[in-house]
């Protein structure tokens, strides 16, 4: 079992699904109350990753990170190495892959919350900051699990875009998905077939908690 490259995929997710709770929720908030009519070209950005191939997602990536790319020379002044095949690069990627993933539940959940709760909260004087932290998000709280579960899950299992990005460096840049297809090539299939195993079990467990937390099998208060 590698497990260099399992906790590797396990630091990689679980620093996403935090980026992605950060930076998705008032972007979620944005497009679930704005009412601007081309907030749908935001909206086609947002979910571009669903159906845009993962090389394709990590070559402009990979160009955009290079020595030559605005990323990579930013980097480069702020910290004086290259951001390309590090695990810095994995992460970015790896926001801009999952981002949909986390938005979209997060989306779902806040256009969910009644609007009459929203027009109390505005007449007993609560700003939209406060209304937000009081109302919207406790109503949100399905929502919110599924959206880092998910994004956690989608990044658990990221070949393309990682292997663009990152290239295959043990310790580095190699995560679970990359090193099964290293197994598989070497004809490790025992090992791989154990890699395999556990990101099945991973995968499996995480939609569980989707559906158990969306059904309301283990919060039946929420459904109140």
């Amino acid at each position: 079992m590698n497990t260099q490259a399992l906790f590797l995929s396990f630091r990689l997710a679980f620093c996403v699904s935090a980026v992605l709770l950060l930076i998705g929720m008032p972007l979620a908030y944005w497009l679930a109350f704005s009412k601007w009519r081309g907030k749908f070209l935001l909206e086609s950005v947002v979910a571009l990753p669903l159906v845009l191939p993962p090389t394709v997602l990590g070559f402009y990536a990979l160009v955009a990170m290079g020595p030559h790319g605005p990323l990579g020379k930013i980097w480069m002044m702020l910290f004086g190495s290259g951001l390309a095949f590090t695990f810095q690069a994995l992460l970015l990627a790896s926001v801009i892959y999952s981002l949909p993933f986390a938005v979209q539940p997060l989306i779902a959940a806040f256009e969910g919350v009644d609007p009459k709760l929203l027009d109390a909260s505005a007449v007993l004087g609560a700003g939209r900051l406060r209304t937000f932290a009081r109302v919207i998000l406790p109503l949100s709280v399905p929502g919110v699990i599924t959206a880092v579960v998910l994004s956690f899950a989608h990044t658990m299992g990221e070949f393309g875009v990682v292997l663009m990005v990152g290239g295959n460096l043990p310790g580095a840049t190699r995560t679970v998905s990359i090193a099964i297809y290293d197994q598989v090539q070497s004809l490790e299939y025992a090992e791989a077939n154990r890699m395999a195993l556990v990101l099945l079990a991973i995968s499996f467990s995480v939609l569980s908690v989707v559906y158990a937390v969306n059904r309301r099998v283990w919060t039946p208060w929420l459904a109140k």
